[in-house]
């Protein structure tokens, strides 16, 4: 068994090597062959795996080597397109005449050279070419990539024709090497700020899942409910039992509100928009309302989709205070009707149509009313408990060795009251710890002299017990008692 699988990633790495130096040399096809090879391999390996972590790693690399061959398949429609512009210039008119206003009808052709089929599709291809690829820009694969063979003379598809079609979505549980992304048509918007959503701000594969969050059931369950069942029981989610338009996480800072988010997108296999308020901010008039209103837009396109708006109370804090800026209130409105569906045809019957808006604070008494209004569900992430301190200890440590000593039991009752970011610096600080004594008393050229199986040693309790001596909990008794007042009140889970 351990030959066969030494034999199958020597496969895979012989395979991406050929896929890579074929691109290199020219010879694309070829290169598009070993790629798609290599990508299929990749896949069935990962059905094997049963680690997370180690799947999670392949399926990285899996992702990366799409992209090259989107890259490569790129490549081969630029000049594709090249040679299918060719027959234009043989057919043209030999009479000297100076080159062709496309807004003036040519003189007629004699009869003699009249071919109509060869000479439409050329001319039609300039127009196409001229319109769609100003300076025949490449532009690589990746969130909101071109499809090639959309690009090409032949085709008359104008951009944003394919929005309805059903390639360009991915549905629960697809591979996401396995389908085309569809772009967004920008007509009407700068296309500098369409640009600059779908790169920073698309994420097709967030690539963080269900086991990789310890604890938080309840809140996973939410979410598995307001997110992913619509997607598997679309007939079952309709009229009163629509899926919730807007959920609220609410908690201390450092309990994995950011990380349930990127689950939800990776596991229901929606677009994910990860949304701040510098996202949202312009320093011109007006712009930032037009930012909002294009954020909505794009989430309808790529639907379905989840907007996650970190530390929501910086965007939507309470309005009509003494503090509030014109421009500040007008991007909250804007917000507030956006969420409503006004500002778009928003299909609540149809999940495969759906934006679900998913918003993270740590203040939830400073956010406007009528948004707490529009975020239907309010969950509170708590601090972990003791069976979740547990668990948080060994997803920090699975990559580190520990020595037999080492009792997570009685770590977890030691720091009681830590949020999960807390932990995670107690397991980091912990596993530095033999380094720091390794190197201590060591000349740079010294240290710079030690191999990496040197620094490799275990973590001891010793190690943890003077870590805690160090590191304190960051979230105050009077701080969790307001987060419990605010739920009694406000809380909808």
């Amino acid at each position: 068994m351990q030959l066969l699988f030494s034999m199958n990633l020597a496969d895979i790495c012989d395979n991406a090597k050929k896929g890579r130096e074929y691109a290199l040399l020219g010879n694309y096809d070829s290169s598009i062959v070993y790629y798609q090879g290599v990508i299929q391999q990749i896949h069935k390996h990962c059905q094997s795996l049963r680690d997370p972590a180690l799947k999670a790693k392949w399926l990285q690399v899996r992702q990366e080597l799409h992209e090259e061959y989107e890259q490569v398949k790129d490549i081969m429609g630029t000049l594709e397109g090249f040679r299918s512009e060719k027959p234009a210039d043989v057919l043209a008119p030999q009479s000297g005449e100076r080159p062709e206003d496309p807004a003036v009808w040519p003189p007629p052709t004699p009869a003699e050279h009249r071919n109509p089929v060869a000479v439409k599709r050329p001319n039609s291809a300039a127009k196409q070419h001229r319109k769609e690829s100003p300076g025949l820009q490449h532009r690589g694969a990746g969130p909101g990539g071109r499809n090639p063979k959309a690009e090409r003379p032949g085709a008359r598809e104008p951009r944003g024709a394919k929005a309805k079609d059903d390639k360009g979505k991915r549905g629960v549980g697809e591979a996401p090497g396995d389908v085309e992304h569809k772009r967004f048509d920008g007509t009407g918007y700068d296309s500098d700020l369409v640009d600059s959503l779908e790169r920073d701000i698309v994420s097709r594969n967030p690539n963080v899942h269900w086991e990789d969050i310890a604890d938080l059931e309840d809140a996973k369950k939410l979410l598995r409910e307001a997110v992913v069942l619509p997607m598997w029981m679309p007939d079952f989610f309709k009229g009163i039992r629509r899926p919730w338009k807007g959920v609220l996480m609410v908690g201390p800072p450092g309990t994995g509100k950011t990380m349930l988010a990127k689950a939800v997108a990776t596991e229901c296999g929606t677009t994910f928009f990860n949304v701040s308020s510098s996202t949202l901010t312009s320093k011109y008039r007006g712009e930032s309302e037009k930012l909002v209103r294009l954020l909505f837009e794009m989430a309808r396109f790529y639907a379905p989709t989840t907007i996650f708006i970190d530390e929501i109370d910086s965007i939507c804090g309470r309005r009509g205070t003494s503090d509030e800026h014109e421009a500040s209130r007008r991007v909250k409105s804007e917000v507030l009707v956006q969420m409503d569906g006004v500002g778009g045809a928003m299909d609540n019957d149809d999940p495969s149509k759906m934006v679900m808006v998913l918003a993270a604070t740590n203040f939830p008494w400073d956010i406007d009313e009528a948004l707490r209004r529009r975020l239907e569900k309010r969950i509170y992430i708590s601090l972990p408990t003791a069976v979740g301190r547990v668990e948080l200890l060994k997803i920090n440590l699975r990559e580190v060795d520990v020595t037999d000593d080492v009792d997570l039991d009685l770590i977890a009752e030691k720091i009681e009251g830590y949020s999960g970011a807390d932990i995670t610096n107690v397991c980091r600080d912990a596993s530095m710890m033999a380094m720091r004594r390794r190197i201590q008393g060591l000349t740079p050229e010294e240290i710079r002299a030690l191999s990496k199986d040197e620094l490799q040693m275990p973590v001891t309790m010793e190690d943890f017990t003077l870590t805690l001596k160090k590191i304190s909990k960051s979230v105050s008794a009077a701080d969790l008692e307001k987060y419990v007042t605010w739920m009694s009140e406000f809380g909808s889970v």
